[in-house]
């Protein structure tokens, strides 16, 4: 009996070390935006090529996509790292804690700024983001009241406006850059309207606005194709196709580098990735693909993603996040909105 109960043990101690490793990964996975997508692809690629771990599998899923899944729980079938054109809304944060993912560190990249984009043969335009917003919402003012938007064409918003079919392509409602242009658009027009009584961010379903996916090179591509067409994506997308596409000025401003680091553009926001903490000793190279990404050599005032269409942050800033993961600070709820 005692040997019969010694093999038992020694048999579940065998099956305990191998569903340790299964649980165990040596490739780390990555979801969510689309516009964090390419700095993040540019460091998994380089990670793979410096370092002795395999390169990491990354996922364009839009930020709000990418952080449910994150989310689901601690599982080796969950993400470990998800990439975010926006900070984590409180909600999400919540749904990670009642599904036991406690331990979450929020990185901070650099600048973007959301670029309103159309093809180089017009003559160039400037929206204010009142005019913008009256062009996409679903509702809007007509004799002190809120009507279906009849709006389809920009001159009838304006008359200085030109007489332009009103169609633009846009991120879905998964994407960080959508919840970015509601917020910093949208809301930040209607507040100020009367009728509106607050911020609305209700975007017209009538063809008008076109969900185009979290695939952003599409989007220039139909602006090359569409002399009447607008995109709306991140300052990247616009920085490496100038020549197929330009910017709309927004309230009279271009998205530059410049204006958009020393916020004179308007419509400008920080990028983030998510690391779930508890899978640094489950998954290897974790700590290291975090390393690499907040280098110098890579978010630095002349790192690599730069030159990817990255707006570095300042140094301090640069230091800070760096001292943050070093100390693993965890993402609490009163950072959140």
């Amino acid at each position: 009996m005692k040997r019969l109960i010694g093999a038992l043990v020694a048999v579940a101690a065998l099956l305990a070390i191998g569903a340790g490793n299964v649980q165990a990964r040596d490739q780390i996975r990555i979801v969510g935006s689309s516009t964090v997508y390419p700095f993040a692809s540019y460091v998994c690629e380089e990670f793979g090529a410096t370092t002795q771990h395999p390169t990491p599998v990354i996922e364009s899923t839009g930020s709000g996509g990418g952080l449910k899944l994150f989310s689901e729980g601690l599982g080796m079938g969950t993400p470990d790292i998800s990439n975010a054109s926006r900070q984590m809304k409180l909600s999400e944060y919540e749904r990670n804690m009642q599904n036991g993912v406690e331990k979450i560190h929020e990185v901070i990249i650099g600048y973007d700024g959301i670029s309103l984009c159309e093809n180089t043969a017009n003559s160039g335009l400037n929206l204010t983001r009142e005019e913008l917003t009256l062009g996409v919402a679903a509702k809007v003012p007509r004799d002190g009241e809120l009507v279906q938007n009849p709006y389809e064409y920009w001159d009838q918003i304006d008359s200085d406006l030109p007489h332009r079919e009103i169609l633009i392509y846009g991120p879905p409602t998964t994407s960080g850059t959508r919840d970015a242009f509601e917020e910093l658009v949208m809301e930040a027009a209607t507040e100020e309207m009367a009728e509106y009584d607050g911020a609305y961010t209700n975007i017209r379903q009538d063809g008008a606005y076109v969900a185009s996916g979290e695939n952003d090179n599409l989007i220039v591509q139909r602006l090359d194709k569409n002399k009447a067409a607008m995109g709306i994506f991140g300052y990247s997308y616009l920085d490496n196709n100038r020549g197929k596409i330009q910017s709309v000025s927004i309230d009279g401003v271009k998205p530059t580098a410049q204006a958009i680091s020393e916020g004179e553009y308007p419509v400008a926001r920080s990028l983030f990735f998510y690391v779930k903490l508890d899978h640094l000793d489950k998954v290897t190279g974790m700590q290291e693909y975090v390393d690499l990404f907040l280098s110098e050599k890579m978010i630095g005032s002349r790192g690599y993603l730069k030159r990817q269409g990255l707006i570095p942050m300042p140094e301090k800033m640069r230091e800070r996040e760096r001292k943050e993961w070093k100390n693993r600070e965890l993402l609490q709820k009163s950072d959140l909105k």
